[in-house]
């Protein structure tokens, strides 16, 4: 719970590589927030993906759907503030469209996961505020390399430029509170300075939205 005793939910979106887990644990620390982050490590699917996306990106979406659904719907009955690595709305507006829009994914199994997510999302909460992390792909890219996980190395490029522009179509659209921020001249995880930056802009629209 907040100093000022409400309840904040706040989510980070952003492509892959983007900085949303280094920023997620930044902006808990700062407002002592309960942070959570996106199932990565422990997913049965990802280097499967990375290596034929086509034979494993339905499998792949659904392991995220369903373990997103779960956290977030954990989340809801929490009385505390938090911050998450990553929404359950990207799923299927970035990912499951690119991998379909790319003959990753059959027409079939994109409209039955994009069934199943619209029935799923219609019991959750969207958060306070969205903080969308924007960065052109070579930024991604050195980001990526940076962090050095092996089943990320087979990214290919017109993947990553896809997501970006799926993830430019979505924030226009998205209905709700958010806050874009331009990341390809920032630094937060190493510069103070550039930090102090984020969290002032993020504090300004907070006590907007809260005061």
């Amino acid at each position: 719970m907040s100093e000022s005793g409400k309840k904040y939910f706040t989510a980070i979106a952003g492509n892959i590589g983007a900085g949303k887990s280094s920023l997620t644990a930044l902006l808990s620390k700062h407002f002592h927030w309960q942070p959570y982050y996106e199932s990565v490590d422990d997913n049965p699917y990802l280097t499967d993906f990375y290596d034929d996306m086509r034979r494993w990106s339905f499998n792949l979406q659904v392991y995220f759907l369903s373990s997103r659904f779960k956290h977030q719907k954990l989340l809801m009955q929490k009385d505390e503030s938090y911050i998450q690595d990553r929404t359950i709305y990207e799923d299927v507006e970035i990912f499951a469209k690119n991998l379909f829009e790319m003959g990753l994914m059959s027409e079939r199994d994109y409209k039955n996961y994009s069934s199943l997510f619209v029935e799923m999302t219609s019991y959750l909460k969207p958060p306070d505020l969205l903080i969308y992390l924007r960065a052109d792909v070579p930024t991604l890219v050195k980001q990526i390399q940076q962090r050095g996980r092996d089943y990320e190395t087979t990214i290919r490029i017109d993947y990553l430029e896809g997501l970006n522009k799926l993830y430019e179509d979505w924030i226009s659209r998205y209905p709700f509170e958010k806050l874009i921020i331009e990341t390809d001249e920032l630094d937060f995880v190493n510069n103070k300075e550039d930090l102090g930056k984020v969290i002032e802009v993020v504090e300004n629209r907070l006590y907007g939205l809260f005061s």
